[in-house]
């Protein structure tokens, strides 16, 4: 097998990965109660319950906030380099056929947004998949550079340096609404409210939190690592992302420590986003090097790798699923659910999900919705195919 051959085959510890973060990310919104800020009264608990509550929650997030997102973030683009040097060996340019795909991922982000207020990452990912197509045929120095200057976040030391020293948020009372309708209004409100105000409120926030400029610039890295078969095994590769453990663990220090110090100023949001990009540096290294190296975590992250090839379905079933149980609209479970069993209830809809992925992977090879996006970024090819068939055999 050819080195080219290699990179773009299915890479196991990708699909792993991709598990890691999807499942990380269910373990924050379960914090969160996807968004639903009811919580029950901590005066009406005893000590040590909400003692473990805060550190569950304290744990979770320090371990997975911002960190699984950005992982996320990071196979997207590895994903596209992956599809698009797949057509490259078909002598074909995947960039426009990427486009519509970002189109029909628009989509998908609505069909999530309707039961998961306050919008969700995946238009945000569908605007800034964009500058994927615009980067694919440039050099491996330009990405790095344009990479490095998305995730310096520009816009935040432009507001730090000419003034705005305090962020002055302008999505808060958006999200007071989110919350109000969430909690009072009908269903009919409920769903118009998330298409709605609720994706206004989660790009806004994007905005204003750093996360336009980080994705950007995490999707060009990923695309870069693809470029690279920085995920292929070798001892190579091992030493690399070795060299990734140590700078990230080093540099993470001063940065969270920074982040700290300047908290509340556009400085402060600009040292929280690197050292999350650090951690996720951190963690990304450990478990790659711990899947080449020990077979024993290999099987420990078989149900992870089932996951992690559902991504898109089990995302947004997460959404559905976290939606009848916390919500007024569903079973209101969240007034009654403190963090630590919020914790448990996450655990049991990973279990759920896995069980599906392996049932269904037993007669499909994609999950329902991957089968679904993928048939449609291909439907005009295969219409057209068709029609040259037929003018053949005339």
């Amino acid at each position: 097998m050819t080195s080219s051959d290699s990179k773009t085959k299915r890479i196991t510890v990708v699909d792993a990965l991709r598990g890691f973060a999807i499942f990380a990310i269910l373990l924050v919104h379960s914090q969160e109660h996807f968004m639903y800020f009811e919580f029950p009264d901590p005066s009406t608990l005893p000590a040590w319950l909400n003692a473990l509550n805060q550190g569950t929650h304290d744990i979770i997030f320090a371990l997975f906030a911002g960190k699984s997102y950005a992982i996320f973030a990071l196979l997207f683009g590895l994903t596209f380099y992956i599809q698009q040097r797949n057509q490259e060996k078909k002598g074909n340019d995947f960039g426009y056929r990427f486009l519509w795909r970002l189109l029909l991922l628009v989509g998908f982000a609505f069909i999530n947004a309707a039961i998961f207020p306050g919008g969700d990452i995946l238009l945000l990912y569908a605007i800034m998949g964009v500058l994927l197509f615009f980067m694919r045929h440039q050099s491996n120095k330009t990405i790095l550079i344009v990479a490095i200057f998305f995730l310096m976040q520009p816009m935040e030391w432009f507001q730090q340096i000419f003034g705005l020293h305090q962020i002055n948020s302008l999505n808060g009372p958006l999200w007071d609404d989110v919350y109000n309708y969430t909690k009072h209004g009908s269903f009919s409100e409920f769903i118009i409210g998330n298409l709605t105000l609720g994706q206004k409120a989660s790009l806004l926030w994007a905005i204003e939190g750093g996360r336009f400029f980080q994705t950007g610039g995490l999707f060009l890295l990923g695309y870069l690592i693809g470029r690279k078969g920085w995920f292929v095994e070798s001892d190579q590769n091992k030493k690399r992302w070795e060299y990734v453990m140590a700078i990230s663990a080093i540099a993470y220090v001063p940065a969270a420590t920074l982040a700290k110090l300047t908290i509340g100023s556009y400085a402060g949001l600009v040292f929280d986003m690197w050292h999350k990009v650090l951690f996720t540096g951190v963690i990304v290294s450990v478990f790659t090097t711990c899947y080449w190296s020990l077979p024993r975590f290999v099987k420990l992250c078989k149900p992870l790798r089932s996951y992690g090839r559902m991504t898109l379905t089990n995302y947004i079933a997460q959404s559905y699923i976290g939606a009848i149980l916390f919500f007024p609209i569903g079973l209101n479970l969240a007034p009654h659910l403190g963090m630590f069993a919020s914790l448990f209830v996450a655990i049991g809809i990973f279990i759920f999900q896995v069980w599906f992925c392996n049932l269904w992977f037993k007669n499909h090879t994609k999950g329902p919705l991957e089968s679904l996006w993928h048939k449609l970024t291909w439907i005009t090819i295969r219409k057209n195919s068709n029609i040259a068939k037929k003018q053949l055999s005339n």
